[in-house]
């Protein structure tokens, strides 16, 4: 009986500690620093968003842009509405209000600079925290788009 009960003591401890590690780690992920924005239709980087922690809330502005070959290297907003009217993109915030809510991000609101209009917001890490997958929808995530950002190596 005490060799059964060794056995299975030996086996359970690396599965113990696997599982606190795990825990820890995941406690751990932040979507403090820098990201690669993927454009959802094409597949290719557009910029640069670095995200911070304000007062308790989550906020992401554009550090730089990859333009496409003929556009505006140093595109302006355009199509925003109020204090962001034909300001550039450069610099702006885009994404604000989030707070930690469970595993995801919640709460905010996401500015998409190509067509001026403001959505909800929620991300969610993917692929151990080297990815966010961040939706900007109306009234429900159901009716939205998603983009996957990729953690930057500054």
């Amino acid at each position: 009986m005490n060799a059964l009960i060794a056995t299975f003591t030996r086996s359970a401890l690396p599965l113990t500690i696997l599982i606190l590690t795990w825990s820890a780690y995941a406690a751990d992920l932040s979507p403090l620093g820098l990201w690669k924005t993927i454009d959802d239709n094409t597949g290719r980087p557009r910029g640069l968003v670095r995200i911070r922690e304000v007062n308790g809330q989550y906020e992401g502005k554009v550090e730089r842009i990859f333009p496409k070959p003929g556009e505006e290297p140093n595109p302006k907003c355009e199509k925003c509405e109020g204090s962001r009217r034909n300001q550039p993109v450069m610099g702006m915030t885009i994404l604000w209000g989030l707070t930690k809510q469970g595993d995801e991000y919640q709460g905010g609101e996401i500015l998409d600079p190509e067509n001026g209009k403001v959505y909800r917001a929620r991300m969610r890490f993917l692929d151990s925290g080297t990815k966010l997958d961040v939706r900007g929808f109306i009234g429900f995530s159901l009716f939205g788009r998603s983009q996957i950002w990729i953690r930057d190596a500054e």
